[in-house]
Protein backbone atom coordinates (compact mmCIF):
# COMPACT_ATOMS: atom_id res chain seq x y z
CA UNK A 1 0.00 0.00 0.00
CA UNK A 2 2.88 2.36 0.70
CA UNK A 3 4.17 1.83 -2.84
CA UNK A 4 0.83 2.96 -4.25
CA UNK A 5 1.00 6.08 -2.11
CA UNK A 6 4.44 6.88 -3.54
CA UNK A 7 3.11 6.37 -7.07
CA UNK A 8 0.30 8.84 -6.43
CA UNK A 9 2.76 11.67 -5.76
CA UNK A 10 4.10 11.89 -9.35
CA UNK A 11 0.60 11.32 -10.72
CA UNK A 12 -0.77 14.27 -8.73
CA UNK A 13 2.24 16.37 -9.73
CA UNK A 14 1.60 15.61 -13.42
CA UNK A 15 -2.08 16.49 -13.10
CA UNK A 16 -1.18 19.71 -11.25
CA UNK A 17 1.39 20.62 -13.91
CA UNK A 18 -1.16 20.06 -16.67
CA UNK A 19 -3.73 22.23 -14.93
CA UNK A 20 -1.19 24.98 -14.28
CA UNK A 21 0.02 24.85 -17.89
CA UNK A 22 -3.47 25.19 -19.29
CA UNK A 23 -4.21 28.05 -16.88
CA UNK A 24 -0.96 29.85 -17.72
CA UNK A 25 -1.63 29.55 -21.46
CA UNK A 26 -5.22 30.84 -21.30
CA UNK A 27 -4.48 34.41 -22.48
CA UNK A 28 -1.79 33.62 -25.03
CA UNK A 29 -4.30 32.46 -27.67
CA UNK A 30 -6.43 35.60 -27.37
CA UNK A 31 -3.54 38.03 -27.75
CA UNK A 32 -1.97 36.61 -30.87
CA UNK A 33 1.34 37.62 -32.39
CA UNK A 34 0.48 41.18 -33.40
CA UNK A 35 2.59 43.14 -30.89
CA UNK A 36 5.60 40.86 -31.32
CA UNK A 37 5.49 41.11 -35.10
CA UNK A 38 5.18 44.91 -34.94
CA UNK A 39 8.23 45.09 -32.69
CA UNK A 40 10.18 42.81 -35.03
CA UNK A 41 9.26 44.97 -38.04
CA UNK A 42 10.54 48.08 -36.22
CA UNK A 43 13.75 46.23 -35.32
CA UNK A 44 14.32 45.19 -38.94
CA UNK A 45 13.74 48.73 -40.19
CA UNK A 46 16.25 50.06 -37.67
CA UNK A 47 18.85 47.46 -38.64
CA UNK A 48 18.44 48.13 -42.37
CA UNK A 49 19.04 51.87 -42.03
CA UNK A 50 22.56 52.93 -42.93
CA UNK A 51 24.60 53.93 -39.94
CA UNK A 52 25.26 57.60 -39.36
CA UNK A 53 29.01 56.93 -38.93
CA UNK A 54 31.12 56.86 -42.08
Amino acid sequence: MAALTWLLIPLMAAIGAGLWGSWANRTRKARGDGPELDGYARFREAMERPSSRT
